[in-house]
């Protein structure tokens, strides 16, 4: 085995959680190549990783025909592909790009015809958390599966920090904590509330704490209203950072506050404070997608929950976690 894929084509908190995967192959095989496949917003954060020779663009795979995307796997020259995130595209062209080893799981109809390797185990109602159940396709290759979430923090290799501007770096203040505020999520989590995020960044300032928003373009837009409350003093982020730009900015912060999105992984994966909001509702809760990394931490309502199943907007789990709870948490980052 000297050439693997790591086919992980969904969203950024998902590819972060993935990059593990990739460390603990190299502790096992250092010669070992390894190719991630992933989309295109996600190729800045997979590039941050030591452990990942290459990154393949499934957003040029897909636009491909049949017959072109069978050859533009054979042209990777992998020996193995783990389908970490099923694409019965890409599992068909692995198949016939012939690919010796082809591991995905057994609960999808297209890998029986598709991977020759099926480990049997199902996300959806699982105590683990995304993390370790990624890990389970490494049983195809005979490596140990079982580990801790604070064994798989140490494998991340996230330390290809792109450069900070000046800019930036002259907004933060060394003597003070910088915090930063990431109040949406672009609907793949459960949100907590504008308003208060907004008497948590209150409260942050009466304790001098150096406050950031951040956000994309859209989410800017939408906000205007809400960022004419906040005060002065607070640093308006959103909509002037790309991908790349928002990870070298993070990693000059101590840290953030967020739901279960991506700057709230990516934070986790550099080592800085990530504190995450989490309802307790399954599948979406902290025991599957809390922030993984040294000093990652979450805060979630305690309570087996069912009730806002069918309307999201009226999370009361998420609604009785106060702004001064988890401004409480932050006061113990202080420097």
């Amino acid at each position: 085995m000297k050439r693997i894929i790591i086919s992980r084509t969904d969203a950024i908190g998902d590819v972060i959680l993935t990059l593990p995967m990739a460390g603990i192959l190299k502790q096992q095989i250092p010669e070992l190549q390894i190719i991630f496949f992933g989309k295109t917003y996600t190729e800045a954060v997979v590039r941050c990783s030591e452990h990942i020779d290459e990154f393949v663009n499934f957003d040029d795979f897909i636009k491909l025909d049949e017959n072109e995307r069978i050859t533009f796997i054979k042209n990777i020259n992998a020996d193995v592909i783990l389908h970490v995130f099923p694409r019965k595209e890409i599992a068909y062209a692995a198949k016939h790009a012939n690919i010796n080893t082809r591991i995905g799981t057994s609960h999808r109809l297209y890998h029986l015809i598709t991977c020759n390797k099926r480990i049997s185990f199902t996300r959806k109602n699982s105590d683990l958390h995304e993390a370790q159940l990624n890990l389970k396709l490494l049983a195809g290759l005979n490596i140990d599966t079982a580990f801790s979430l604070e064994e798989i923090a140490a494998h991340y290799g996230f330390i290809k920090i792109p450069v900070v501007a000046d800019y930036y770096r002259r907004i933060t203040d060394t003597k003070r904590l910088n915090v930063v505020i990431h109040p949406r999520s672009h609907g793949s989590a459960r949100e907590w509330g504008l308003e208060n995020y907004r008497e948590l960044i209150f409260i942050l300032i009466e304790h001098s704490i150096n406050v950031f928003i951040s956000g994309s373009d859209k989410e800017k837009l939408e906000l205007d209203k809400w960022l004419e409350s906040i005060p002065p003093q607070v640093h308006n982020m959103m909509g002037r950072l790309n991908l790349s730009e928002l990870i070298g900015f993070l990693s000059i912060t101590d840290g953030i506050v967020a739901g279960s999105t991506g700057p709230l992984h990516i934070a986790a994966a550099e080592g800085l404070h990530a504190l995450g909001i989490f309802p307790p509702i399954r599948p979406m809760h902290a025991g599957r997608w809390a922030p993984v990394g040294r000093q990652a931490e979450f805060i979630t309502f305690p309570k087996n929950c069912s009730d806002c199943r069918l309307k999201p907007a009226n999370c009361s789990c998420l609604k009785n976690i106060t702004p001064q709870q988890v401004a409480d948490v932050i006061l113990r980052w202080k420097k």
